[in-house]
């Protein structure tokens, strides 16, 4: 099973696009997923689901690993609604407006976990320029406030429904191989050092 970074690097590969010359190969008899009707046409809907798929506890438990890892979490986003909208999940449309719905539950889930995040590791210029996010271009502001937000851990208030909330703490706690608890790589004894646990990991070969 791919991890997220691997699906990410193949995302990246086509951010999000389609192959040229792909429709000149599509068979129109066996349509895509992805070029058919898609299976949500709203957020609420669209949103249900992905809470659900996300507290299942081996995508849960994976999902968090993954935060741990120091994975930021708009890169799991943007994995997650990608590969969803290539199983026919929803259209592009409906992918962008769920960006800050997903994005928002994990990070709802991370601080239930008590796991550290990283929410973005892009560069933000000023808030007229745009960052390339599922191969389109998104206002820098948008993932401004997914950042601000994540420092105090306000969830915007809508984002999580009652049942929701019910679920998130009937979850269990996430027990990860101690190499992945706050997202570093085991160290040595004679090489650890004092480090305090919100600090942010590093990364071998950074």
């Amino acid at each position: 099973m791919a991890t997220t970074e691997e699906e990410f690097e193949a995302l990246k590969m086509t951010a999000g696009r389609p192959i040229p010359g792909q429709s000149l190969t599509n068979d129109p008899e066996n349509p895509a997923p992805f070029e058919k009707a898609p299976a949500f046409t709203s957020v609420h809907a669209a949103s249900g689901y992905l809470w659900e798929s996300f507290i299942e506890p081996r995508k849960y438990m994976n999902l968090m690993a993954s935060v741990a890892d120091g994975v930021p979490l708009m890169t799991i986003t943007q994995v997650i609604l990608f590969t969803e909208f290539q199983k026919g999940s929803w259209n592009p449309d409906l992918m962008l407006m769920l960006i800050e719905p997903t994005a928002y539950m994990l990070m709802a889930l991370a601080e239930r976990a008590e796991i550290p995040m990283v929410i973005y590791d892009g560069e933000l210029e000023d808030e007229d320029e745009e960052e390339e996010m599922l191969g389109t271009q998104v206002a820098e502001d948008r993932i401004r406030e997914i950042m601000e937000r994540g420092k105090t851990g306000n969830i915007p208030e809508g984002v999580l429904t009652a049942e929701m909330q019910e679920s998130l703490e009937s979850l269990p706690p996430v027990e990860l191989p101690p190499q992945q608890e706050q997202g570093q790589e085991a160290v040595p004894p004679e090489q650890e050092e004092p480090q305090s646990l919100m600090a942010r990991p590093e990364t071998a070969g950074v």
